[in-house]
């Protein structure tokens, strides 16, 4: 098993900001994994990355909604200028469905609403959570722009978007980063969204870096899920498509074993290796958890190791969509052209 080490900081975008090379995804103590965790045991695990050099935070107004930025707030008390705060604005709880909203009257509404619910004065890194696709995206992106003038946001953000909508939207306002999902068992965003973001100088930020848990506990991790619990809806969780994808995880756990690590630890360690422009934001609730995540940090892959890994993803493909119909991706994220837009 390796051991918790040093974390180190890295660029994360041609911006400016700098983060550590490896982030905490908070969606999980408040949010979609079950019943929300204990306020004061996940701010302990919130100090403790912090403590040990995970700075880089990550959150969102509709985890809850709303409940994981009131407890980031509360955590970061005293502790501001030690970490690089993200959050993400777009969702919107209409009659217990959400809705993307991307209009210029929301944006400022939901970015004013996160900072009094983080009791900050400003946040490090503003994403767009998903695109609202009746609002062309540098409509959206002008609002942004005049947050970043007035100094209540640092670094502007986008997560699940196209290729086509990165660059029209980098085109209003650089972009620091963008947030997708990329892991072991999601690579389609390797064919046109990284190399994308790596030509703009954008940094990528790998969501579901452990395939929500799954690369570190196999089908086991499907027998602990509670009623509350959202993976029960996702595809690749389904009974018809577990028990091929379970040869995933089998596969990396025999590798593991050899290497002397944990599955979750080398899982982590690929996504690592895809370059110096990467952070994953693996989340977590327990501290045992946080400081294996860190260990993955001392995970040297060699190149035939590499070459390994990309044989067991390319041999046992993943079956499955990576979310429900009901949610949107990158894959239906095109806005529409500004010349049409009837808005504002």
């Amino acid at each position: 098993m390796a051991s918790v080490g040093s974390v180190a900081r890295m660029k994360l975008g041609s911006q400016g900001l700098k983060v550590s090379s490896q982030g905490l995804g908070c969606m999980g103590m408040s949010f979609a994994y079950g019943t929300p965790k204990p306020e004061e045991d996940m701010i302990a695990v919130i100090h403790h990355a912090i403590n040990n050099g995970i700075t880089f935070l990550d959150t969102a107004d509709m985890y809850g909604p709303h409940t994981n930025e009131i407890l980031l707030g509360k955590a970061l008390k005293g502790m501001r200028d030690k970490v690089e705060l993200a959050t993400k604005f777009a969702n919107v709880l209409v009659d217990g469905k959400f809705e993307v909203r991307g209009d210029p009257a929301y944006v400022r509404a939901a970015c004013e609403a996160s900072l009094k619910r983080l009791q900050l004065d400003y946040i490090d890194l503003y994403y767009q959570h998903r695109i609202d696709t009746r609002v062309p995206i540098e409509v959206t992106m002008g609002e942004l722009k005049k947050l970043v003038e007035e100094g209540k946001i640092k670094y502007i953000g986008l997560s699940e978007a196209s290729a086509s909508t990165i660059r029209r939207a980098h085109a209003v306002h650089p972009i620091t980063a963008v947030q997708l999902e990329w892991s072991l068992w999601s690579r389609d965003v390797e064919e046109d969204i990284i190399p994308t973001c790596r030509e703009l100088g954008i940094g990528i930020v790998a969501y579901s870096p452990l395939g929500r848990g799954f690369l570190s506990y196999g089908p086991k991790l499907f027998e602990n899920f509670t009623d509350n619990d959202r993976r029960k809806d996702f595809p690749r969780f389904q009974p018809e498509n577990l028990e091929h994808n379970k040869k995933i995880f089998e596969q990396v756990n025999e590798m593991a074993t050899k290497k002397g690590c944990s599955p979750g630890q080398l899982a982590l360690a690929w996504v690592h290796h895809q370059g110096s422009d990467v952070c994953p934001i693996p989340g977590t609730t327990k501290i045992e958890n946080l400081n294996q995540n860190i260990g993955a940090l001392s995970v040297k892959l060699t190149p035939e190791e590499m070459d390994e890994l990309e044989s067991l993803a390319s041999s046992v493909p993943v079956k499955g969509d990576r979310y429900p119909p009901t949610v949107k991706t990158w894959k239906d994220s095109e806005t529409p052209d500004l010349s049409t837009w009837k808005g504002e």
